[in-house]
């Protein structure tokens, strides 16, 4: 990507209205939006660090967020003028009821908007205002030495060699008992635990024996091997899917050799960095077992202040997984050096006095850090960030051979609380500070400042402090059902809702949120054990979804203005969450105006292993009060379905990706929204609706 940096000298040009139509419904920019999509979704981490700080599910572009923005103000024809430039949002009020990262928060202060970001989920919240709070650099520094003071001669020294150097990293197998012999298995699904992330350029490969566990140096693709135990070694382990076999040739599941019991983990293997830099495989010694059994004894003996996690785990689509291998308690994440090293960190934290934001942001360093110190992450290889954090799956996934890293770190650790501190929290002020944006600029996309208004906001918790400070965003943990706001009170709502039989994101969060409760990183964070709450819009039955997420529309269009709009990202798989949504909307008295596709949060989606069929695009789904629409901009169902082929072979005609998945998607949701203002149910529709699509891909895909 072309990089460059353009100061903007002109002054700001303000937008204190939104037109009917806007260019959010006629005239989108889809195209210039995808394109400078799929550069931040390669790095998003880079191009929009404010809301990379902590991991958060479905973090949508801050460059399509923008444009939905921008467009929702501007006038058919001039959307892509309004985005490239140093627009202003005088005056107006934007909602996010879904707030998640807060991508909406973020766009909508650089563009001037007095913002409202509300989620139900605490550590979403958490997550938000380190978007957008600013920062003392100094205190911020100041509070992370205190912190390194205290525990890190400590955290080193349990992470040692004998001679006293630094273990990286160590490397664990989980076991099981053969029910037939009762043979203890290492569940290796290969004997090569560490390769390169190119292999066929770097071929060395660790491999450790799943019989005797000792050590050897080879290739990552050999056929035979033989250990320095003499045992005959090929490229599969003991485990294969679901099933483990014995050295004796019994054969059973994992699951039931587990039985009722975690599975025990064996550390046969560490990754040592000398003084000079230099990294070695060495096997595990009797002195780093006796140092990891002092800090079972130090854990055993910590006092009942330190923060350790507590809660235990409900039954749910995404800790089902864990639940099935017995792991009940979130403490169970964690072996007991980790338990030991976290919590002195965490502690200290939670102890420091004075500096309240600053404070804040180092309880979500620490958070973030968790994702990449516990039993669920694995070794991604060398040549690329080692550790594979817990989330990579989407699911509370068990990992048969995790990796126990360093949690402070050194230089060359990935995934530390050091290494963290630079390239989140860093990496994040200086673009509160100075704000960048992707824009198009002679068939390249650059990267520019001096488009947006920096993000140093104060955080209110009502809609009278917000309204008495000009700097300030309401930011909360609250329903979206449940806004407080006053009737008619914004100018327009901007969101991505969950969807049905997607990422249950409480599930998940829980694993923060076990620590985060003790911790108490800003005022009112919630001490309860888990951040699951009725309100939740999450459901996979689809009626469920349907009422649930009425609820949040009913209270946009209670305060959304008379002549205000909505629009919101959206992409589902299945028909009946289309149906639902669609019928949500129409019962809270709104009407869809336009669905415009767009690229999508990942650049891996279009090929991503098992898909059925394949997407890369979301759909903006753009509505407006019943009251304020008139006839709809297609006389017929073929007209719409028309509107629909064309905006998608406008997208792939300029080689935007288009999956089998986005043409259901949008050929669905516009032929939904056209026949909703028909009598009669829209479930009686989809098979119809459903052949249109058909249709559509076989038009615009297999040509």
């Amino acid at each position: 990507m072309t990089s460059s940096t353009a100061l903007f000298d002109e002054e700001p040009i303000l937008y204190s209205a939104v037109p009917n139509p806007s260019a959010l419904e006629v005239g989108f920019p889809a195209l210039m939006l995808s394109q400078v999509g799929l550069k931040e979704s390669w790095r998003k981490e880079v191009h929009r660090p404010a809301t990379s700080t902590h991991k958060w599910w479905a973090k949508r572009l801050g460059t399509v967020f923008r444009g939905i923005l921008t467009s929702a103000v501007s006038s058919p024809g001039d959307a892509e003028t309004a985005y490239g430039q140093r627009a202003r949002l005088d005056g107006l009020t934007v909602l996010d009821p879904f707030a998640g990262s807060g991508t909406t928060a973020v766009e909508a202060l650089k563009l001037g908007a007095r913002v409202v970001s509300l989620d139900i989920n605490p550590v979403a919240t958490l997550v938000q205002r380190q978007a957008v709070q600013s920062w003392d650099r100094a205190r911020l520094l100041s509070l992370y030495r205190a912190v390194e003071t205290g525990v890190r001669e400590e955290i080193d020294r349990v992470h040692r060699t004998e001679d006293g150097r630094t273990v990286l990293y160590y490397f664990w197998v989980a076991d099981a008992t053969c029910p037939t012999c009762s043979e203890l298995v290492h569940l290796f699904d290969s004997p090569v635990f560490s390769r390169n992330a190119y292999p066929r350029r770097v071929p060395r490969a660790q491999i450790v024996c799943p019989i005797c566990l000792s050590l050897a140096e080879g290739r990552y693709d050999f056929e035979h091997f033989t250990c320095p135990s003499g045992h005959s070694l090929t490229q599969a382990g003991p485990v294969s899917r679901s099933s483990m076999t014995c050295n004796k040739g019994h054969t059973h599941k994992v699951i039931d050799a587990l039985g009722q019991d975690l599975p025990s983990y064996t550390m046969y293997a560490k990754m040592v960095v000398d003084a000079r830099g230099n990294k070695t495989y060495e096997a595990v010694t009797d002195w780093d077992r006796s140092l990891y059994e002092e800090c079972e004894r130090l854990l055993d003996s910590a006092s009942p202040g330190m923060v350790l996690p507590t809660g235990f785990l409900s039954s749910g689509n995404n800790t089902n997984q864990a639940l099935r291998w017995n792991y009940r308690a979130w403490r169970d994440f964690f072996n007991a050096r980790q338990l030991y090293s976290l919590s002195l960190l965490a502690t200290a934290i939670r102890d420091l006095e004075g500096g309240d934001a600053e404070r804040e942001a180092l309880c979500a360093l620490f958070s973030g850090t968790l994702e990449f110190n516990n039993r669920f992450t694995s070794f991604k290889g060398e040549g690329t960030g080692a550790v594979r954090h817990m989330f990579s799956h989407h699911i509370l996934k068990p990992e048969r051979t995790p990796l126990e890293a360093h949690p402070w770190g050194t230089p060359q650790s990935s995934g530390s609380f050091s290494t963290l501190l630079n390239s989140r929290l860093v990496r994040a002020s200086e673009y509160k500070i100075t704000p960048t944006d992707l824009v198009r600029s002679d068939n390249q996309v650059v990267r520019v400042s001096g488009l947006s208004c920096p993000l140093e906001a104060s955080i209110a918790q009502s809609w009278k402090d917000m309204r008495c400070d000009p700097s300030a965003v309401l930011m909360a943990t609250r329903d979206g059902g449940k806004s407080g706001l006053p009737d008619e009170s914004v100018d327009l709502v901007v969101t991505d809702p969950p969807y049905m039989d997607n990422v249950h994101y409480a599930e998940l969060a829980d694993f923060f949120h076990a620590w985060l409760g003790q911790m108490r990183p800003f005022a009112g964070y919630p001490s309860e054990a888990t951040t699951r709450n009725s309100g939740e819009v999450q459901d996979a039955d689809p009626v469920e979804f349907g009422r649930a997420i009425e609820r949040v529309w009913r209270e946009c269009s209670r305060v959304l203005k008379p002549n205000g709009l909505i629009a919101f990202t959206f992409h589902q798989a299945r028909a009946a969450g289309w149906v639902e949504l669609v019928k949500a909307l129409n019962r809270s008295d709104l009407t869809i105006t336009a669905i415009q596709p767009v690229k999508g949060e990942m650049s891996t989606s279009v090929v991503k292993a098992g898909a059925r069929e394949p997407s890369n695009l979301d759909s903006v789904v753009v509505c407006r009060k019943k009251a304020l629409v008139g006839a709809s901009a297609h006389a017929t169902v073929e007209d719409a379905f028309d509107a629909a082929v064309a905006l998608l072979r406008g997208l792939l005609t300029e080689g935007v990706e288009v999956g089998a998945g986005d043409v259901r998607s949008v050929v669905r949701g516009t032929l939904l929204a056209y026949l909703s203002v028909e009598s009669g149910d829209l479930t009686s529709k989809v098979p119809a609706v459903d052949r249109y699509a058909d249709a559509a891909i076989a038009t615009l895909l297999r040509q």
